[in-house]
């Protein structure tokens, strides 16, 4: 017994996290709705991560950015960064759309439920973008507001960049000492992570698990289907893009999508991602620190894909047919809308409940996907998840071989 305890202590965390999980899946299958007395200890590994997510995400932001030579280096990964999430969020809602089209998983559904239709407003462009800027940082922190924790410290960043070398470098020090101790924080917060995940599978599993042999099977497949499309595409932009085997990539990440399959929280997720990119690809903090934080909050393809398809679903439902015109309006608003779901468990089901009231189709779907919610939504964050790394990993691999061509350029540790 002990040289077996001793065989497990030597096992890396990701591998003791996917055996915890498949232990927590088990456990689920033969205890069924019981295994839910487990859920505590999941929802307190949640809530540690949350707790040491948003300073992580500040301080390394501000590490990041300080460290770097020049603000126009800043600019340019910025420019970037933001393409190419706007990017993938279109091809994920196009993969989303043509998929529901073409497999059609609402026909034969037959609409009775009464729903409350308060859900609220599509937001505007304007809204979306003054909301992302604070007027109480305070707040921002209280209400776990990323965007706005995101603008503030690159304002910060920036800020100290102008700042006289002599106190330039002071303050890149503090902030760097800070990142570190959050960092040392999330690694003993980890050390709960098989446990954690061990529990939400087996919640997840015990509560849900015979809810995808219901009416709703066609929909859970189209969208997991569209979700293993992307995944490929992914695939093949890192091998084309960065020059890296995706399988060895994939390995790599790993213990990532255990964790965000048992959390379905892009912010609790973001903190392991932050590890994964810093001690398994070894990819520089000035641009995983940038580029992770900021997916967490505007990259949101997982989401978008089951946007499309809760869409899809009611319309076939509802018997409406959109033409190519209502395709390319919705390709727009759900470009929109997914920006604005937040990175905790259950934020994308919101916003599908207004993606669907804003082209005026019936609501009562929701209370159909929102019963069998969390199976789709374990693939939405792994897929938004896997989406800000994988572009960390090409901008860290583009911009390191641009240095290498000019000496001149550089991004930092």
């Amino acid at each position: 017994m002990a040289e077996l305890y001793t065989k497990y202590k030597s096992l890396s965390l990701g591998v003791r996290i996917l055996i915890w999980m498949a232990i927590g899946i088990i456990g689920g299958v033969i205890f069924g709705e019981d295994a839910s007395v487990v859920k505590p200890i999941g929802d307190i590994f949640i809530k540690l991560l949350l707790m040491a997510a948003l300073p992580l995400v500040f301080f390394n932001l501000i590490s990041g950015i300080t460290s770097l030579s020049d603000i126009s280096i800043l600019g340019r990964l910025g420019l970037k960064t933001i393409f190419y999430y706007m990017t993938t969020t279109a091809v994920a809602l196009a993969v989303g759309l043509s998929m529901a089209s073409f497999f059609r998983p609402g026909d034969g559904m037959t609409l009775t439920e009464e729903v409350d239709k308060s859900f609220g407003q599509a937001p505007g462009i304007i809204d979306t973008i003054v909301g992302l800027f604070p007027n109480n940082i305070f707040a921002a922190f209280s209400n776990g507001n990323v965007a706005q924790v995101v603008i503030f410290a690159i304002f910060l960043g920036v800020t100290t960049l102008m700042m006289p070398s002599d106190q330039k470098e002071k303050l890149q020090e503090i902030f760097s000492l800070i990142a570190d101790l959050f960092r040392e924080l999330v690694k003993i917060v980890l050390y709960l992570g098989p446990l954690g995940v061990g529990s939400l599978a087996a919640a997840t599993v015990g509560e849900y698990g015979s809810g995808i042999f219901g009416p709703v099977a066609n929909f859970v497949f189209v969208v997991w289907a569209a979700q293993v499309i992307m995944v490929i595409f992914y695939m093949v932009l890192l091998a084309t893009l960065s020059g890296r085997n995706p399988l060895k990539w994939l390995k790599l990440t790993a213990p990532l999508y255990a964790t965000t399959t048992a959390t379905t929280s892009s912010l609790a997720s973001l903190v392991v991602a932050m590890d994964i990119a810093k001690n398994k690809l070894k990819l520089p903090n000035s641009i995983y620190s940038f580029t992770l934080p900021l997916g967490a909050q505007i990259n949101k393809d997982g989401t978008s894909i089951m946007l499309a398809g809760i869409l899809l679903f009611t319309a076939q439902a509802a018997g409406v047919e959109f033409d190519l015109a209502s395709m390319v309006s919705i390709l727009f608003v759900g470009l929109l809308l997914s920006e604005g779901s937040s990175g905790i468990p259950g934020g994308g089901l919101v916003i599908a409940f207004i993606f669907v009231e804003a082209f005026h189709l019936p609501l009562e779907i929701a209370a159909i996907v929102a019963g069998i919610y969390r199976l789709v939504d374990m693939g939405n964050t792994t897929i938004n998840v896997m989406g800000d790394l994988t572009w960390t990993t090409i901008l860290s691999d583009m911009e390191k071989r641009e240095a290498s061509q000019d000496p001149s350029s550089q991004t930092g540790d």
